[in-house]
């Protein structure tokens, strides 16, 4: 059997009176793509934050390459290899494209900040840098600010960022989000390569790219996972067509 890369074993999380995530059993596999798919403030957010480190279940255990990793920070699961993008944008819009990766790939390192200009003259960590950006599409782009970027350039950028770190898996919270019709297209080809390198997690709104990227889907709702299946089978689910894709067959 297939040992996952990334394994969620019964994690809870309360904040008060809210059950954001309720005994959450959950598995990556190499070489897939698992997408994460729920309705708004169905704990979607919480849960990628408690897998990155941002947030520490109550209870509950995450694996990650064969390792206990709950009690680890974010700094600490990168260096492992775990790289994420968020559903924010976390790029620095006063640096360019090419500082903002060098900044991601010394932050893994754990040089300090204070050296980053000693950092953007070392050969080795810019080449990586740069093509980390030319493989997202941006190599023609390294030398502008990130505030100058488009929307789906600085979606690119932070996927450089991550890439950057030769990660072992990746947390990918809405990459599509705000992307027209041609830049998710883009996206869709490009994080179908990805899955080669290592496999996603991928949570995402944009239900074309889910059914056409995911190998499995998980969908969470009022902080439970109702469902795991392939697209097949979560697509003909009743309760995830009642929760979150509609009872309307068409719509599905």
């Amino acid at each position: 059997m297939t040992e996952p890369v990334l394994e969620i074993r019964h994690v809870h999380k309360n904040f008060g009176a809210l059950r954001a995530s309720h005994d959450i059993n959950l598995t990556l596999l190499p070489g897939e793509i698992h997408a994460l798919i729920g309705p708004n403030g169905a704990g979607k957010s919480t849960l990628i934050k408690q897998i990155a480190g941002n947030l520490r279940p109550d209870a509950g255990e995450i694996r990650f390459l064969g390792q206990d990793v709950t009690e680890l920070d974010t700094v600490s699961r990168a260096r492992m290899g775990l790289g994420r993008s968020f559903q924010i944008s976390s790029v620095i819009p006063e640096f360019t494209v090419l500082q903002n990766v060098v900044l991601a790939l010394q932050g893994a390192q754990g040089t300090s900040y204070h050296f980053f200009r000693a950092v953007l003259k070392d050969r080795e960590t810019t080449a990586k840098a740069r093509e980390a950006a030319e493989r997202v599409g941006l190599g023609d782009r390294l030398a502008v600010w990130a505030q100058d970027l488009s929307h789906g350039e600085r979606r690119k950028l932070e996927i450089a960022m991550a890439l950057a770190l030769e990660p072992k898996a990746f947390l990918l919270d809405e990459p599509m989000a705000g992307m027209g019709t041609e830049g998710a297209a883009e996206m869709t080809r490009f994080l179908d390569q990805l899955r080669h390198e290592a496999p996603i997690l991928l949570v995402e709104h944009d239900m074309d790219a889910v059914f056409s990227l995911a190998d499995r889907i998980s969908v969470l709702d009022y902080g439970e996972i109702i469902a795991t299946g392939t697209v097949e089978e979560i697509r003909t689910n009743p309760e995830v067509r009642r929760a979150y894709l509609g009872e309307d067959e068409e719509a599905v």
